[in-house]
């Protein structure tokens, strides 16, 4: 016989086992519509992520006070740190790490919230001192109008494109003048929005700041921050830095350490692994589905063999081969899986757009919020679909091959 004999007698078993087929196809479209769907939202997500990390500076070190084992066992995960001593950095910890190779840049900065007034409206937001010597060398940050702190700066800011345009009834403009704790601070420069906290944050000089902050003390830090040269030294940096502070705050036991070395770079490392897991997971529930299918389109096939034994026999008894009859039940589970294929990538189709719906925005600070389904991802859907018919259908087929006429056709 010739393939299109087989493609015909395969779509014929399909047409005349109505509800028999669509049942076994609707498992099909469930299990490819979910693992396309969640696979579309894995891939928007990763590369949400990419662009997020592709803005970081991913060279920057940041030594924080307090430690504790959580700490050292997530790294690039602050928040994770705890702190069950009053210790403090200041200018001795500066200064003990001046020397180290592969230090670019390195500075203290403290942080509070106070009272911020204009147009006779208050608020409270948080203030974060810098060193205006080198910050703009350190920050990612870009400005939409006027410009970032320069050295000669005291009692000016740089703020957020939230409190511009939308904290106070009055937006805020370059040289414009608000008032922090009783003090006249200058706007020089309005951030882009960047979507996170940043946007509601005032950068000052850090001399200007620890007048205005509470608690605050010249020579005090509530972070240090560290730019390493390149990408490649910064494992071995962070290493250099807990060396040098153990050394220089007389600390002989690791249980004794009362600081904290974070990385962007590891922060990144661990965000790419838990967004990878996360859609390995998701996909592995889906695939649950695509077994289901199967097992139901195994199942389809076996009684479709013990429906036409008599028809097999028939065809044999005619002149019909062991791999006609083969290849027709293998076409037959193929034309099942490369329906429920095509109704599945339609479902994923439908799904992925629903998540945006949902609020699961991937995008967010101006980007879009779409998951785009990718072709290549379609195809696998389908080819996936195509392999799960045929592999089932295996056997079945391979049992209705080896029927001899005789017994076919004296089949009750």
């Amino acid at each position: 016989m010739r393939q299109s004999t087989y493609l015909k007698m395969g779509l014929n078993m399909l047409v005349h086992s109505k509800l028999r087929s669509w049942l076994t196809i609707i498992g099909i479209v469930i299990g490819i519509g979910s693992v396309v769907g969640i696979l579309s939202l894995g891939d928007a997500m990763q590369e949400q992520v990419q662009s997020r990390l592709a803005e970081m500076d991913l060279t920057k070190i940041t030594i924080s006070p307090g430690y504790t084992k959580a700490s050292s066992n997530m790294p690039g995960f602050p928040g994770m740190r705890g702190s069950s001593t009053d210790a403090e950095l200041t200018d001795d910890d500066i200064e003990a790490l001046q020397g180290l190779d592969g230090i670019q840049y390195i500075a203290g900065q403290i942080s509070g919230s106070e009272s911020v007034i204009y147009a006779a409206q208050n608020a409270t937001l948080s203030i974060t001192g810098v060193d205006p010597q080198v910050w703009k060398y350190m920050t990612t940050l870009k400005t939409q109008s006027g410009r970032l702190l320069e050295p000669a700066d005291k009692y000016v800011a740089v703020i957020g494109s939230e409190i511009a345009s939308g904290v106070y009834d009055q937006e805020i403009g370059v040289n414009q003048v608000i008032n922090i704790n009783g003090k006249a601070v200058r706007v020089v420069g309005i951030l882009e929005e960047e979507g996170e906290r940043g946007d509601r944050s005032i950068y000052m000089p850090i001399d200007g700041a620890v007048n205005l902050l509470d608690d605050a003390e010249e020579g005090v830090y509530d972070s240090i921050t560290v730019k390493a040269k390149s990408e490649d030294l910064v494992d071995g940096l962070m290493e250099d830095i807990v060396d040098k502070l153990m050394v220089s705050r007389h600390i002989i036991q690791e249980d004794d350490r009362d600081f904290s070395v974070t990385a962007s770079k590891s922060m990144a490392e661990s965000v790419t692994e838990m967004t990878s897991s996360m859609t390995l997971f998701l996909g592995a529930i889906a695939a649950v589905s695509l077994l289901v299918g199967a097992v139901g389109i195994a199942n389809t096939m076996f009684t479709s063999v013990l429906e036409k034994t008599k028809e097999i026999g028939t065809m044999k008894a005619i002149g019909a081969k062991n791999r006609d009859i083969l290849m027709i039940f293998l076409f037959n589970s193929a034309m099942v899986g490369l329906v429920g294929g095509i109704l599945g990538d339609i479902l994923g189709a439908c799904v992925s757009t629903l998540f945006p719906m949902l609020g699961l925005q991937m995008m967010r600070a101006g980007g879009s919020s779409d998951i785009y389904l990718a072709p290549d991802l379609m195809a696998f859907g389908l080819i996936l679909a195509v392999l799960i018919g045929v592999i089932s259908g295996v056997v079945p087929a391979y049992r209705a091959s080896k029927l001899k006429p005789v017994d076919a056709l004296r089949y009750e």
